[in-house]
């Protein structure tokens, strides 16, 4: 279980968290959403270690990770995929994966390991030795989620991935999100496409400017238009 508790983060002076808690229970779909400017990615960037915590807790079950640099936390279970992936271009797909498994405790399996991210998704298999920068939008998507994958991570932080994607592969998107949660992989998702991650997600955290202002079971959010109107438009 990842939780936290009266986060407080941001840049230099500026301060974006205002004490925000949220749980995200394992083996679970946990929505955050809000506009432009909320804090969304900043809470992913301050979970992962990428903006120092100011105040508050976060936990990876009962282990304090805050604090820690960004690579002992990846190699304690957090893996993040980046709004625009952040892939390196000049690499082939096969090595963007391998550089997914250099948490000590995958890098022994990194075979295996990139042999079930090929299963998952074939047209990375037919890819491989091509250049990131040769994909589509949707297959650099698939890479960027991939390598985070190949850590085997406890908790996958998914932030905005259907940006720039065409409805098809949106759809093809949440198919797989969900099957990655039907494997056992618990997945906090920052998502603007609101119809598509209360489709496929529990329940779901609102933010706005730094604070969560609303915490609902997603079908309650998907069935109340005045709910959704009140805190999401």
């Amino acid at each position: 279980m990842l939780s936290l508790s009266g986060l407080e983060a941001g840049y230099g002076r500026l301060r974006v968290l205002r004490g925000i808690s949220l749980t995200v229970p394992k083996g679970r779909i946990v929505a955050l959403l809000g506009g432009n400017g909320a804090g969304k990615t900043t809470t992913l960037r301050a979970i992962s270690g990428l903006v120092p915590v100011r105040a508050g807790e976060v936990r990876l079950g009962d282990i304090l990770i805050h604090g820690l640099p960004s690579h002992r936390i990846f190699a304690a279970g957090i893996a993040l995929v980046p709004q625009g992936r952040e892939l390196f271009p000049e690499m082939t797909v096969a090595e963007n994966l391998e550089l997914g498994a250099l948490a000590a405790r995958t890098r022994p399996d990194m075979p295996a390991l990139r042999q079930e991210i090929y299963d998952r998704f074939p047209r990375l298999r037919e890819r491989a030795r091509q250049r990131a920068a040769s994909l589509s939008g949707g297959e650099q998507q698939m890479l960027a989620m991939g390598r985070a994958l190949m850590s085997r991570p406890d908790v996958l932080l998914l932030d905005e991935p259907t940006t720039g994607l065409a409805p098809l592969i949106v759809r093809e998107l949440a198919r797989t999100i969900l099957e990655l949660n039907r494997a056992g992989q618990t997945i906090l998702l920052v998502e603007q496409n609101v119809k598509m991650a209360l489709a496929v997600a529990e329940e779901a955290y609102v933010i706005r400017q730094g604070e969560i202002v609303l915490h609902a079971p997603a079908a309650e959010l998907r069935a109340s238009e005045e709910l959704s109107r009140a805190y999401l438009s």
